[in-house]
Parts: structure tokens; C-alpha cells; sequence
């Protein structure tokens, strides 16, 4: 790390708000390089009281039970991305004219002289499962990377450790580039736009142009979802350096600067020499696992990143063969009398559903939790000719059952009120008794998950268990 990266922050008065995994990472680094640096949380407990004991020793003050109050003196608040913008702390920044950043903001100002450069990624849909498909085909490229940013480890960690990379595969979710006014990546991809977190962002033109801010700056290529004109809208508004190219992805046949799918083979028509008569052929269909339509466009947006950084068409091929989906994202669990079961449940919002409702059919669809202000009609409509039966659980299931009824009106519905553990395996077993051979059940809730469970994995692990608890009565 360079003395430059040091003085600048020595002696800086730094408030960090929040106690989670970015705000410790952004507290530990920022005291090391000689910040004084206060951690603000509205809460308490055991767990804030070690990670507060914890700071303390590497000398950073942490302050618990307020969140509001602006600690006297503060040079600069950094914020983990959950804040919301209207949050009282920020509002106090405001008016002492302080400014307030990111982790993601805090790691690229302290990246060093000749760093690796960002490939970056975000949508509403797809990132985490696209930003390790693009860190797969980098390392079967023979590149020194990482998948890094709004998954696996702190991104401040990565770019201060003492690994060196020669690309960093980063997601970026649209509360991390709120707060990411410097990030310039080398080129970046937004997959896909749909209503999600307007809670926090207040409208869905300010989170469309949250997301878009990941375009400021590209170098080489922005990359765009042609089958969702608003990512083309980000791209035609954003500053990009001279040069920068758009680059779409398209499951259909790809027209100049676009890659795409032809009888099976993703092709580029991007990055040839000429684009107008040529198209490279990269990989299969059969290649992207699972070969569901979302996550062939996911392929076919990490294999454009990756070849605008200039990797072979052999390394997209081996990358994506390579790839192992994470769990709980369109992963199939077993199969019982001839029903197969797939556990979705990362598909936590009505436009993911949509995707994951679009791969099979016909389907009896597990269903409901918390809605985050999520409407269901549209995503109803366009999946009601694939559905068999439909199993609802969890607190905002009303909204879905009202809109079968609205669109759907032939399609059984079994609504479980129940919300204790036992729940989902209630829904796998009504599920199963509406199921016939050759169906899926598929759990997609089109919601989150913490009304019944912790979280998305534990929500898919009840389903799993379920599962297997049924199979096991068959065998």
C-alpha cells in the first residue's frame, strides 16, 4: 500500500455507520491506515457487544444504541449499503456538510498504483450467479481474479490484501453505487430492470439511476440486456470514456455489437474483427448450467464482459462449463413419482419468479412471504397457462392469491396459514398431491423470506428437507 494511500487518511475523523460485515472491514481498514474512526449502531446485544469489543482493540470507538446522532467533529461517514438514504444520520452529514460514501467508494480510492482493473455487474436479477460465471471464464483464461463485492468477502479487504489480481469480477448492488460517486469501471453490464427495493430508493427512477451510475466512466464496454430497453436507456445517458462501446446480449439471433444464441451456440458478434459479416462461436446452450433462458442470458452477459477484456473464445466455453450454480438458485432437489422438485428460493422477487417460472412447465408453484411492496399481476399473467396448482405461505400471500384470481381464476389454490417451521413441509406435501408425472414443483416465492424464515437459504434448506423427507417415503 502506497504512503499516498496512508496520508490521506491520517488523522481524518471517520464515522462508520453500521456494525455489520462492510462497516467492520471499512472500521479495521480505515483505523489501520490512521483514521480515527467512531462505528454508529441503533443496536445491541451480544453479537454488537464482541464485534464492539473486538474494534476497540484495534482502536476504533463504537458507539451502540444511536444511529442518529452524527459524532462531534466527523470528516466523513462511511455507510453500509443497507442505510437508507433518508436515514436522520445522513440528514445530521447534510446539514455539517460532510459527505457520506460506501465501502465500494472507500475501495476504489484506496486502490493502488497499477490495480487490477473492475469488471462490474449488477441488475435487479442474475448478479451474483453472472459475477462468478465471469470470474469462472477469467480463471480458465489463465487471469488472476476474484468474484467480489456484494458477495463473498469485504471489498475493501480484497483490494487492500496482499493477493494481486489482474481483474476483480465485482457485483455491485444498487445501494452500493448510490453511494459510489468515483467507481470508473473497465466496462460493466446491467442485466435487467424491475421494481425491487423502492423502499429504500423512493422510485424506480431513482434506483434505475442508481443502477445506471455503473456506466460512468467505461473505458471499453457498457453492456446491455436488448430484450430490457431500459438497460439500453442507462447506457445512451451515462458519461463514458471516448471509445467505450455498447454491447448488447440477446437470446435471439445477435445483430452487429450484440452477442446471441443461433441453434444453440452463444456467438459473438462483438468482438470480431468484423462484426457486420462475422460471428464467433463460444459456447453451447447446453454448456450454461442450468440451461434456463435467464441464465443463458446471465452466460451470455458474463461471456461479453470477459471477451471485452479481451479473453479467448475457448476460456468462455471452459469458464462456463466450469460454472456450478450456488444453492437454492434454480436447483433441482430430487425427483418423487416422477415430480421434480427445484428449490428457487433465491428468487425473492416478482421479475426472478418470472424467470424461473419461464423454465418449466407445467409447474405447481410454491409461493408467498414478505412482498416489499411488490405488486403480482403481470408476473400472474405471464406465467398462468405453465400452472398446475399453486401453494401459498407467508405474511403477503393474500396479494398472489388475489391475483390468481384475477388472471388465473382455473388454477387450484391451496393458501396455508400456518407460518411455523412445519410450514413448508406442509406446502411440499399439498404440492405434491396436486402434482402429476412429468410436473414441477418449483419453489419461486416471488418474495423475501423473513417473515417465516432467516433468510432465502434457510428458506430453501425447509424445502430441500421436505423434500427429502418425502422421497424417503417413496424409496
Amino acid at each position: 500500500m502506497g504512503s499516498r494511500q496512508v496520508s490521506d487518511w491520517q488523522g481524518m475523523n471517520v464515522t462508520v455507520a453500521g456494525l455489520g460485515v462492510s462497516g467492520v472491514s471499512a472500521a479495521r481498514a480505515l483505523a489501520g491506515l490512521g483514521a480515527r474512526v467512531t462505528v454508529v449502531d441503533g443496536g445491541s446485544g451480544e453479537t454488537h457487544e464482541a464485534r464492539a469489543a473486538e474494534l476497540a482493540e484495534a482502536g476504533v470507538v463504537v458507539r451502540l444504541g444511536d444511529a442518529r446522532t452524527l459524532p462531534e467533529g466527523t470528516d466523513l461517514v462511511v455507510t453500509s449499503p443497507g442505510w437508507k438514504p433518508s436515514s436522520p444520520l445522513f440528514a445530521a452529514a447534510a446539514a455539517a456538510g460532510v459527505d457520506v460514501v460506501g465501502d465500494v467508494e472507500i475501495a476504489w480510492r484506496l486502490r493502488g498504483p497499477g490495480a487490477a482493473p473492475w469488471l462490474a455487474i449488477t441488475g435487479t436479477n442474475g448478479k451474483t450467479t453472472t459475477t462468478r460465471m465471469l470470474a469462472s471464464i477469467l480463471t480458465a483464461a489463465g487471469l488472476r481474479t476474484a468474484a467480489i463485492g456484494n458477495i463473498g468477502t469485504p471489498i475493501i479487504d480484497v483490494v487492500l490484501g496482499d493477493e494481486r489480481y489482474d481483474v476483480l469480477a465485482v457485483e455491485l448492488s444498487s445501494y452500493q453505487l448510490h453511494w459510489a460517486p468515483s467507481l470508473r469501471a473497465h466496462s460493466a453490464a446491467v442485466l435487467n430492470l424491475a421494481p425491487d427495493h423502492l423502499d429504500w430508493h423512493g422510485s424506480m427512477e431513482a434506483y434505475a439511476a442508481d443502477k445506471g451510475r455503473i456506466y460512468e466512466g467505461n473505458t471499453v464496454a457498457c453492456v446491455y440486456n436488448v430484450a430490457d430497453p431500459a438497460t439500453e436507456e442507462l447506457v445512451r445517458a451515462a458519461d463514458v470514456e471516448e471509445g467505450c462501446r455498447a454491447i448488447g446480449f440477446t437470446l435471439g439471433t445477435p445483430g452487429p455489437s450484440q452477442l446471441g444464441v443461433v441453434e444453440g451456440i452463444l456467438v459473438d458478434r462483438a468482438f470480431v474483427a468484423d462484426r457486420h459479416k462475422q460471428a464467433q462461436e463460444l459456447a453451447e446452450v447446453a454448456d450454461v448450467n442450468p440451461p434456463a433462458p435467464h441464465n443463458i442470458a446471465n452466460a451470455l452477459a458474463a461471456a461479453a464482459l470477459a471477451r471485452a477484456f479481451g479473453v479467448e473464445p475457448a476460456a468462455v466455453r471452459d469458464g462456463l462449463r466450469a460454472f456450478r450454480p450456488d444453492a437454492h438458485r434454480i436447483e433441482h432437489v430430487a425427483e418423487v413419482a416422477g415430480v421434480a422438485y427445484v428449490d428457487d428460493s433465491k428468487a425473492t422477487n416478482t421479475h426472478a419468479a418470472e424467470a424461473s417460472l419461464a423454465a418449466y412447465e407445467p409447474i405447481v408453484w410454491i409461493a408467498g412471504g414478505l412482498a416489499k411492496g411488490a405488486t403480482f399481476d403481470e408476473l400472474v399473467t405471464a406465467s398462468a397457462k405453465r400452472l398446475r396448482g399453486v401453494v401459498l405461505i407467508g405474511a403477503d400471500r393474500a396479494l398472489i392469491r388475489e391475483a390468481l384470481a384475477r388472471h388465473a381464476p382455473e388454477v387450484p389454490v391451496v393458501d396455508l396459514e400456518r407460518t411455523d417451521t412445519g410450514a413448508m413441509s406442509a406446502a411440499v406435501r399439498e404440492a405434491a398431491s396436486l402434482a402429476r408425472p412429468g410436473d414441477t414443483v418449483l419453489l419461486a416465492p416471488a418474495c423475501a423470506s423473513m417473515d417465516m424464515f432467516t433468510n432465502y437459504n434457510e428458506r430453501g434448506e425447509a424445502f430441500a428437507e421436505a423434500v427429502r423427507a418425502l422421497a424417503d417415503e417413496h424409496a
